[in-house]
């Protein structure tokens, strides 16, 4: 082949009209004979309350920690002068806990099967198919394909001119 086996892009999403701002990180791995198979594809998502993952094609899984009543500190990398100002710091702003970092937090976690026989190529297909048929425009049109596969595109450009490369996401252009 011609590209590349091992490849991970990370990419900052500034803040827009229509999202805040995010980070993605997207890797591939192209190997032959690598290990994971089916169950390791799909898409993970990382938030401040849990994490969502897709698997290719079988399931959906939303894992929930709750918050930690109190988070931890560095404060021992300081100085001891300016490590227990922090500490005190902490303390005002969280005097109901003597100690978080040893807590146990359970995890909760729900899953979604797909239904038996269900197939994302399918159904791909048979929405895309429907809407020639019926002449209705779909959700995932060519402006939401090029925005999905912008940043794969990207990356095979960044990797073969051996630079960084900027887009412009409102624009759907690459910033020169």
């Amino acid at each position: 082949r011609d590209g590349p086996d091992l490849m991970m892009g990370i990419f900052d999403y500034p803040e827009s009209s229509s999202h805040p701002p995010f980070q993605i990180s997207l890797r591939v791995n192209f190997e032959a004979g690598g290990a994971g198979g089916a169950d390791s594809q799909g898409f993970r998502f990382v938030g401040t309350e849990g994490v969502l993952n897709l698997s290719a094609g079988n399931a959906i899984t939303i894992s929930r920690r709750p918050p930690e009543t109190e988070p931890g500190t560095t404060a021992e990398t300081f100085s001891k002068a300016i490590g227990q100002k922090i500490i005190e710091a902490q303390r005002i702003q969280y005097p109901h806990s003597k100690t978080a970092g040893g807590k146990m937090l359970s995890t909760t976690e729900e899953k979604f099967l797909m239904p038996a026989g269900y197939s994302e190529q399918v159904a791909h297909h048979e929405t895309f198919l429907n809407a020639v048929r019926t002449r209705t425009p779909v959700v995932e049109d060519a402006v939401f394909g090029l925005r999905a596969a912008a940043p794969a595109l990207l990356s095979n450009m960044s990797y073969f001119e051996k630079r960084m490369i900027e887009w412009d996401a409102v624009n759907m252009r690459i910033k020169s």
